[in-house]
């Protein structure tokens, strides 16, 4: 058996194992919360937000004399440990947790202290020469440290996001200027409509994607505004003079974001609209995704018997039973990530709603879901960009032969010819299966030159160019 030492709180004493950093708080609450199985630690991004967090705390009572100076900077070693990738195995609390992120806060300040006192050559547990809740957690409330960690760690999530969504977006533009020229008939209803190009399908998808990025954009800088310095509710008692300015000027250098202090520290601890905002942002993305992918499955189904007007790439085998099947099994893959977006986006409102008076109770599970959507979606662009759009390929000959051969080309002759001859034009080519333009001119009503000029693929799809 290991060796243990003995931790105290307001309910007694627990032995805790030598071997690992968190401590007694830490320790009940992995026996109080076994819910989902996901430790802290599989969000790296808030593991690391929180000791940066704490790093800017013990950084601003340096400067103001707050804190011994030796511990202070024990506690900033042991903040860049982590922050660099050390000990979030330690990180061990249930995502799903009551307490409205107790547990996270008392398990990050545990894991600093007992690491922070190893660089004071004190063993783990000595609190009396270094405390979690006197030093790392000075000045400080979950109600304010935690959630100023959890904005960090969604804006550094929603800049891989951002940076997968421009991946896609880039993606879909070039795919859009190798099929500038390949006209095909547009659709409406999924029946015939008049011709466009299979580029501007395309620039359509990308430009998509770069506006739900706009969204998520305003979103991300509605998140830097915190609340750190208010404490409990956001009065700010046992906050020390001075310390909210300094915390924040410390964890804007540390970060590199543009940060501000809340408007109202009150409404800012018990409000969670930004993290709304952001959940709205990224359900709108997954719809639009969605439809998306939709179109490319239906684009590319067949070969033969389905639209087939692009082939996918062939990644896998499609049947186990079938020889030769191949689905389209990324952008299968993409609209189960969207689903899921969309239904976490439907906890994130109950859950934001659910708060009451002075505190939303239900943050943990509003920053698990949205850390989950973000690098999810981010994975989600990247795999659709990488393993699909770069290698569509266009079936350019049964384009062509779909626009030329459609009866919706007679729309182009209701200028010259009138609603209802053109009308007449289109109900005999579906009748007979000849083409509107071989009817058009065997009828005498307009002469081969114009019937060029009126019926050429490429003024039908740019007809203002």
């Amino acid at each position: 058996m290991s060796s243990q030492r003995t931790e105290r709180d307001l309910m007694g004493e627990r032995f805790v194992p030598d071997d690992v950093y968190y401590g007694i708080h830490t320790l009940r609450a992995l026996e109080n919360f076994s819910l989902s199985g996901i430790p802290l630690s599989a969000h790296p991004e808030l593991v690391t937000a929180l000791a940066t967090v704490k790093e800017a705390a013990a950084l601003a009572h340096r400067d103001l004399g707050t804190i011994p100076e030796d511990r202070a900077g024990a506690i900033i070693a042991a903040c860049r440990e982590i922050r660099g990738g050390a000990l979030h195995g330690q990180f061990v609390v249930d995502v799903l947790q009551g307490g409205a992120g107790t547990s996270s806060n008392m398990n990050a300040n545990e894991v600093i202290a007992n690491r922070a006192l190893e660089h004071l050559g004190r063993p783990r547990g000595a609190y009396a020469h270094l405390h979690p809740h006197d030093d790392v957690n000075r000045a400080q409330s979950t109600n304010d440290a935690y959630p100023t960690a959890v904005r960090l760690a969604l804006r550094d999530a929603a800049g891989h996001l951002l940076d997968g969504m421009s991946i896609l977006a880039r993606a879909l533009t070039e795919r859009g200027g190798a099929f500038a020229k390949t006209v095909k008939l547009g659709r409406t209803q999924l029946q015939d409509a008049v011709p466009m190009t299979l580029g501007q399908e395309f620039d359509v998808f990308a430009l998509t994607v770069r506006d739900d990025a706009l969204l998520v954009r305003q979103a991300v800088d509605a998140l830097g505004e915190i609340n750190l310095g208010g404490t409990a509710i956001g009065t700010g008692l046992n906050c020390d003079p001075g310390f909210a300015e300094a915390a924040l000027t410390h964890l804007a250098a540390l970060t590199g974001v543009p940060l501000r202090q809340a408007r109202n520290p009150i409404e800012s601890t018990q409000g969670v609209g930004g993290f709304i905002q952001l959940s709205g942002a990224l359900r709108q993305f997954a719809l639009r995704l969605s439809k998306i992918c939709n179109d490319l499955r239906l684009l590319g189904s067949g070969p033969r018997a389905g639209l087939g007007e692009i082939r996918l790439p062939t990644l896998q085998a499609g049947s186990s039973i079938m020889p030769g099947k191949v689905n389209p099994v990324v952008p299968e893959a993409v609209n189960q990530v969207c689903f899921d977006v969309v239904g976490a986006d439907a906890a994130v409102a109950m859950a934001g709603q659910a708060g009451q008076l002075q505190l939303n109770a239900f943050e943990p599970l509003i920053a698990h879901l949205l850390l989950n959507s973000l690098n999810r979606l981010d994975a989600a662009c990247r795999t659709l960009a990488e393993r699909c759009v770069v290698g569509i390929e266009a079936h350019e000959g049964r384009l062509r032969a779909q626009v030329e051969g459609s009866a919706v080309l007679a729309t182009a002759l209701n200028p010259s010819l009138g609603y209802q001859q053109a009308t007449e034009l289109a109900g005999r080519s579906l009748a007979t299966g000849r083409t509107v333009r071989e009817l058009a001119a065997e009828s005498g009503l307009l002469t081969d030159e114009e019937l060029d000029e009126l019926l050429d693929p490429d003024r039908l799809a740019h007809p203002h160019r």
